[in-house]
C-alpha cells in the first residue's frame, strides 16, 4: 500500500507552527547548547540594531521552506541552486508575522540597511559585515553557520528566536503597564503648569536618540488645538522616510479644516538651520501644487541671525510665503501659555503620539524615560 506524500507547508504555515511551539515553551528554552542560547539572546535583545534578528529570521524561514538552500546565501546574486532571496521572505511573510504577534522587531526589511544591501557573497563567518555593533553581525553569522553545519536544526533555532522575542515583548508590555499605572496614581488634583510641562518635555528632548521628538512636539500642538485653529494635521510620515520618497514638503504638514491643500509646513532640525536649508525650502515652495503660507524650520540649536534675516527675504520672492526659523522649546512654551486651558490635553496628545511611534523611530527606552519623567513631575517629587 502506497503512503501519501507529505504536503509541504507554506511559509505562513511554517511561521504559525514556529509561533505555537515558541508559545508552548515560552519559559523553558529547548536549546541545550549554552553558546547558541547566548548568541540568540544577544541578537534578539540588541535594541540598538534590529537588523540582525530580522536577517536571522528571514534566512531560517528560507531554509525551512526550501531545505536544500544554504541559510548563509540569502541573495540570488550569489547564484547556484542553494541561494535564495532573503528579502522576499522578509517582506512577503515576516512583516505580517511580526505585526500580528507584536514582536519587537523593526517593521521594515533588514535587507535595505546599508550593511546588508548589495551583497553578492555568502554570509560566512570568515567575511566580516561592516556594521554596528560589531558583535551583533558576528553572532548572527555564527548562528547561520550553526544551522549550515547542522550544530542546530533551523526550526529549533527559529523557535528559540521567536521565544526570546515573545519574552522581550511581554517584558516591555509589563514595564509599560507598570509605568502607566504609577503615572495614573501620581496624578494630583492640580494639573501641571505650562512651565512644568515645558520643563518636562525639555528634559525628554535632552535624552539620547531624541531626533523624532521635535516632530511630535509640533504635531501634538495641532492634535490638541487643531479644532480651535480650524486647522488639521496630515498623518506623519515614517521617521526615516525622505521627503522625496514620500512626496511631502516637510516633517509636519498642516491643512485648513475640511481641505487637503497644505498651507503650513514644519521642518525639524537637530542642528543650526543654514542658508542652504532655506534655499531648499524655497525650491519646495516653488514646486508645491498649492500656495504655501508658512514654511517654518524648528530647531533645537541656536538660531543663526544671518540665516534668520536671509529667510525673511523670501516673502516677496515667493509672492507671500513666509520662511522663518523657530526655537523648538520656545515654540512649545509660547503654545502652552497661549492655549493654557488645554495644556493637559497637549501633554496627553504628546504622550499618545510618543507611545504610538514604532520603536525604530522612538526607542522603548525613550518612551519609558518620558513616563518616568512625567510621573516624577506629577507626583511633586
Amino acid at each position: 500500500m502506497k503512503q501519501d506524500k507529505k504536503i509541504p507547508m507554506t511559509p505562513e504555515e511554517i511561521l504559525q507552527g514556529i509561533q505555537q511551539r515558541a508559545a508552548a515553551t515560552l519559559n523553558a528554552s529547548v536549546v541545550t547548547d549554552p553558546v547558541i542560547r547566548e548568541r540568540v539572546d544577544y541578537v534578539c535583545r540588541c535594541t540598538s540594531n534590529r537588523a540582525g534578528v530580522r536577517l536571522l529570521m528571514s534566512c531560517l524561514l528560507g531554509k525551512l521552506d526550501k531545505p536544500n538552500v544554504d541559510p548563509r546565501k540569502p541573495y540570488t546574486e550569489i547564484g547556484g541552486t542553494d541561494s535564495f532571496s532573503g528579502r522576499t521572505y522578509d517582506e512577503r511573510y515576516l512583516t505580517r508575522f511580526i505585526s500580528a504577534h507584536r514582536l519587537p522587531v523593526n517593521p521594515t526589511t533588514a535587507f535595505l540597511t546599508p550593511t546588508l544591501r548589495n551583497i553578492d557573497h555568502a554570509l560566512t563567518t570568515n567575511r566580516e559585515l561592516v556594521g554596528r555593533p560589531r558583535d551583533l553581525y558576528k553572532k548572527t553569522l555564527e548562528l547561520l553557520e550553526d544551522v549550515a553545519t547542522r550544530r542546530i536544526a533551523a526550526d529549533a533555532l527559529f523557535v528559540e528566536t521567536v521565544r526570546v522575542l515573545m519574552l522581550l515583548r511581554d517584558e516591555k508590555l509589563a514595564r509599560m503597564a507598570s509605568l502607566l499605572g504609577a503615572l495614573e496614581r501620581a496624578k494630583g488634583a492640580l494639573p501641571l503648569s505650562s512651565e512644568a510641562i515645558a520643563t518636562l518635555i525639555g528634559q525628554h528632548l535632552a535624552c539620547k536618540n531624541a531626533s523624532r521628538l521635535p516632530v511630535l512636539i509640533i504635531a501634538a500642538a495641532y492634535v490638541s488645538a487643531g479644532e480651535r485653529l480650524s486647522e488639521s494635521i496630515l498623518p506623519l510620515n515614517a521617521h526615516n522616510a525622505a521627503d522625496l520618497q514620500t512626496g511631502s514638503l516637510g516633517d509636519v504638514e498642516i491643512c485648513l479644516a475640511g481641505e487637503n491643500s497644505v498651507v503650513t509646513v514644519y521642518e525639524m532640525k537637530m542642528k543650526r538651520v543654514t542658508q542652504d536649508d532655506i534655499d531648499a525650502a524655497a525650491a519646495k515652495i516653488a514646486k508645491a501644487p498649492d500656495r504655501i503660507h508658512n514654511y517654518l524650520f524648528v530647531t533645537t540649536e541656536a538660531i543663526d541671525p544671518v540665516a534668520a534675516e536671509y529667510a525673511a527675504t523670501f516673502y516677496e520672492k515667493t509672492d507671500g510665503a513666509e520662511i522663518a526659523i523657530l526655537d523648538c522649546l520656545g515654540f512649545l512654551r509660547h503654545f502652552l501659555h497661549l492655549f493654557h486651558r488645554i495644556r493637559g490635553e497637549y501633554l496627553d496628545a504628546y504622550q499618545t503620539l510618543l507611545l504610538n511611534e514604532p520603536d525604530s523611530a522612538v526607542s522603548q527606552t525613550l518612551k519609558e524615560a518620558f513616563l518616568a519623567l512625567r510621573q516624577t513631575a506629577e507626583s511633586g517629587e
